[in-house]
């Protein structure tokens, strides 16, 4: 199963641990939209809060491109507060795990 396929299963089943098993320990994710950056620990924080919360919601998502060394895709994300935004996602990849993650949003209200 490719690496989005495996990504899109979690967020779908909620299960932020099978998502986690995705991330390199030496991963670190970068908003573009603030410039701030987190360790795989600070961002599994993050998505498990995500994962629980049933208002977030994964409304949409595509793969645009995914090799052994990037994937890119597109999602349309709801946000508790009924906010919607289209966020890019591009990671890059090492031994079949995300090592890196960039994110750009748009918001769409």
């Amino acid at each position: 199963m490719a690496l989005y396929d495996k990504i899109t299963q979690s967020m779908s089943d909620r299960n932020a641990a099978a998502y986690l098993d995705l991330v390199h320990d030496d991963f670190v994710v970068v908003f573009h939209k603030t410039g701030k950056s987190f360790s795989k620990k600070e961002w599994g924080e993050m998505v498990t809060g995500m994962f629980a919360n049933n208002q977030f919601v994964q409304d949409s998502t595509r793969c645009v491109h995914e090799s052994d060394d990037i994937l890119v895709h597109h999602t349309f994300m709801t946000h508790p507060d009924g906010t919607k935004e289209a966020v890019m996602h591009v990671s890059l990849l090492k031994d079949g795990q995300i090592i890196r993650l960039e994110t750009g949003a748009t918001s769409l209200n």
